[in-house]
Order: C-alpha cells, then sequence, then structure tokens
C-alpha cells in the first residue's frame, strides 16, 4: 500500500478545511509563512470560523513523529515538510490595483516545494488559475529549485478548490471535486487520493488546463448573471418596479436562475474572471461580455450610495455631516472574510460627499479591516440614532434588530439585500 504523507501549503479559508479533513486518514503536515496562524491553528483555533475548535482538536497532534499515520501538525519550517510525498497548494490568487493577475503567492509556494521535492512526489494545485498557469509557470518553477525533471521524476496535478466560506452545510467534503494529472497514472493517483475523503465523489478531467479551466469559468459565470441582475435592478429602479417582486415571480418558472443583485466581493466571484480576461488578451482576443459584467459589478458601491443619498433628499434630509449606519462589512453573510469586500465602495462614495459612517459588524475582525482599508468597525452595535441605515450584509444577527431605536425621525433605510422586511425598509436594490 503506497504511503501517503500530505503536506498543505496554505493555511487559509481552502487549506485548513482540507488539512483537517485529510488529518482523519492520513498523516498531514501544514504550512504557512504566517507564523500568528500557524500558532493559532496549533491552538485550535481557527480565525476564518471555517473549522470548529473541536474538530481541530480531534486532529491535531503535537509534533510531527514520522512515524505517524495521521493527524495534523502545523508548521512555518520547510525542513518539516520534506518527508511527504504529495504537496496541496492552497495559495491565494489575488489581483492587484490594476486587477492583473497576481501569482506571487503561487510562485513563491513553488519553491518552497521544489525546495523538498524528491523523485516520485506529486504536487496538486487547488489555487484559481487560467488555463495553462501550472504546466507553464508553475512546473518550471519546480524543476529549477528541485533539480528535477517534470513526469520523470515528479509530476502534478490540478484539483480547483471549491470550498464556500460560511457555509456549514456544503462542507468540503460534501462538494464534487474534479481531479486532474500531469500523466493518466498521476490523474489515477490523485483521483484516488481526494475520493479516499470526498464523499460527494470526484470527476477526473483529461488534462490539467481543463480543470484549471473548469474552475475560472464557474466564477465567472456567476459574476456575469449577477451582472446582469444589478443591470435590471437600475433599469427596474427607473421604471419604479421592486425588483425582487420581479424575481420572485419569474423564478415560478422551472428554468429561470434563481441569481439576485447585490454586491460582488470576496476572493473568487470579483477576482476569477480577470485571470480569464488576462489569459483571452494575452492570445489576441477581447473578452467584451465578461469586462462588460466586471464593469458593472464594480460600480454597484458607487449606485448604491447614490440611491441612498437620493432617498435622503427626497425626505429632506441634510446629506453633507449625516450619519450613517452602515450594517456588514464582510463580503458576505455570517462569514469574518473582508477579502475584496465591496461594502467598502459604499463608504467611500458616501465619504466623499461629507457623510459620516459607522460600520456595524459581528464578524468581521476589526484590526484587520482598520489594517486593508482604514476603516473602523464595531463588532457591537452603537447606541446613537443615524439619517440613515443601509443594510449591506444579510448577516442573520441583523433580522432581529430593532432598527426603530436606530433611527432619527426622520431617516432612509435601504435594503442592499433584499433581506429585512419590506415594510421596514425605504427603498432595497
Amino acid at each position: 500500500m503506497e504511503d501517503i504523507r500530505i503536506a498543505v501549503i496554505g493555511l487559509g479559508y481552502v487549506g485548513l478545511p482540507l488539512a483537517h479533513l485529510f488529518a482523519g486518514k492520513y498523516a498531514v503536515t501544514g504550512f504557512d509563512i504566517n507564523r500568528k496562524r500557524v500558532t493559532a491553528v496549533m491552538s485550535a483555533n481557527d480565525s476564518t470560523n471555517e473549522v470548529e475548535r473541536e474538530a481541530l482538536q480531534q486532529v491535531l497532534v503535537a509534533s510531527n513523529d514520522p512515524s505517524r499515520t495521521s493527524g495534523l501538525f502545523c508548521t512555518t519550517a520547510i525542513e518539516e515538510i520534506a518527508a511527504c510525498n504529495y504537496y496541496i497548494v492552497t495559495v491565494p490568487t489575488p489581483v492587484d490595483e490594476h486587477n492583473s493577475p497576481d501569482l506571487t503567492p503561487l510562485y513563491h509556494a513553488s519553491e518552497i516545494i521544489g525546495k523538498v521535492l524528491c523523485k516520485g512526489d506529486i504536487v496538486i494545485y487547488e489555487s484559481t488559475v487560467c488555463p495553462g498557469i501550472t504546466e507553464e509557470k508553475c512546473v518550471p518553477i519546480l524543476e529549477m529549485v528541485s533539480g528535477l525533471q517534470f513526469n520523470t521524476d515528479f509530476f502534478a496535478g490540478y484539483s480547483p478548490e471549491r470550498i464556500n466560506p460560511g457555509d456549514k452545510t456544503r462542507t468540503v467534503d460534501k462538494i464534487l471535486k474534479i481531479t486532474s494529472g500531469s500523466t493518466p497514472e498521476t490523474m489515477e493517483k490523485v483521483d484516488r487520493l481526494y475520493r479516499s475523503v470526498i464523499t460527494a465523489g470526484t470527476y477526473p478531467v483529461s488534462s490539467i488546463r481543463v480543470a484549471e479551466a473548469a474552475k475560472v469559468i464557474e466564477n465567472t459565470q456567476r459574476d456575469i448573471n449577477i451582472a446582469f441582475m444589478n443591470e435590471i435592478a437600475k433599469i427596474f429602479n427607473r421604471l419604479d418596479i421592486d425588483t425582487n417582486e420581479v424575481l420572485e415571480a419569474a423564478a415560478t418558472k422551472w428554468n429561470f436562475l434563481p441569481f439576485k443583485p447585490g454586491l460582488v466581493g470576496g476572493h473568487c466571484i470579483g477576482v476569477d474572471p480577470y485571470y480569464l480576461i488576462r489569459k483571452a488578451q494575452d492570445n489576441g482576443y477581447h473578452p467584451g461580455l465578461i469586462l462588460a459584467g466586471r464593469r458593472i459589478n464594480d460600480t454597484m458601491g458607487d449606485y448604491i450610495a447614490g440611491q441612498v443619498i437620493k432617498e435622503m433628499i427626497k425626505k429632506e434630509i441634510q446629506v453633507r455631516g449625516s450619519e450613517v449606519l452602515v450594517l456588514g462589512f464582510t463580503f458576505k453573510e455570517n462569514c469574518p472574510d473582508i477579502r475584496n469586500t465591496r461594502v467598502g465602495d459604499i463608504i467611500k462614495s458616501l465619504h466623499e460627499v461629507g457623510v459620516k459612517t459607522t460600520i456595524y459588524d459581528p464578524y468581521a475582525n476589526a484590526a484587520e479591516v482598520y489594517a486593508e482599508y482604514e476603516l473602523a468597525v464595531s463588532g457591537r452595535l452603537p447606541s446613537g440614532k443615524y439619517d440613515a441605515i443601509i443594510l449591506a450584509v444579510a448577516h442573520d444577527q441583523f433580522l432581529s434588530l430593532e432598527l426603530a431605536g436606530l433611527k432619527k425621525e426622520l431617516c432612509v433605510v435601504y435594503d442592499v439585500k433584499g433581506f429585512l422586511p419590506r415594510e421596514q425598509v425605504d427603498a432595497r436594490l
């Protein structure tokens, strides 16, 4: 029987749940360059809330014992992963300030693995990329650093992550996994590895490029569909028609896709299309539809701020100097993830016209928000009264809020998510 020893490179929203899952059956070493993150995980504390404390405690081991056959040990030391024979890369693949793909974390992870790579090892990438990146960019780094030859001394696979942050129902083991390998034998090994822990099953494809392409279009498709919803929301607003009511009516047809308008942030939907855009442009094609969707979704913060101001003017509320309460800052509901949140776009637009904002989010880490966005977030409901209240994120806790106690005599309540009871709001997207 094959001796399987797994290293998971990157212990964030994707890596830790995966490492935890594998650790119930295999010896797993989690690696991350963030020492604070490693220390926290080894203390069974997951700031992403993806893995419960008790579940982590069940798989954590105190030392990287070479004789162990299961369990999770986490480290920042490269030498601790040297004995592994499967390396799974789960680092972020963001975009820069110009929306160009930033593959620095992926390249760095490849360099780290290259330093310990041995003959017969398999490197599996899960990070979202455009087709070709694994074999054209990452593999050459592995070859250069290790001195080994691809598909002779070591092999590669790609199995795109499908983690849904904050989702306690569709956990990593319950989501069908696409698998691929650089050779038929490698593909079978990669598929068998994931199939051994993924209860939802696996879906092997013919090549790494097909697996890469499947991942990048999953979120691009969602981005385009949400952009369409955002555009019709703008149209129906001009026609004084309730968009949510229209969508509920349209959804009575069996093949209507249930997308809703809103802010598009996070580490996937608002980012992945740019990887496909860049690849298309590099190959001489202008992806007009994808770019149009991105433009629509990236300007929704400005649009929402404008709608709130419009409603304030209708009620003769002085805009400059007014105080607005923003409910929620994370990129999605019931989740602490603030990566690429677009709520900041609303706040920035309001600040430009002299509006003062207070942000309340029971999930967001205040220090992380300030470090990333230079905005103050409170984890406790403030006691003041406001000229406007914006429901920006549909955290379950917001349903029980007594909005009346937060409103001035004249106040606008704007619901971005169509989350609050209709009678409680003045307008919604």
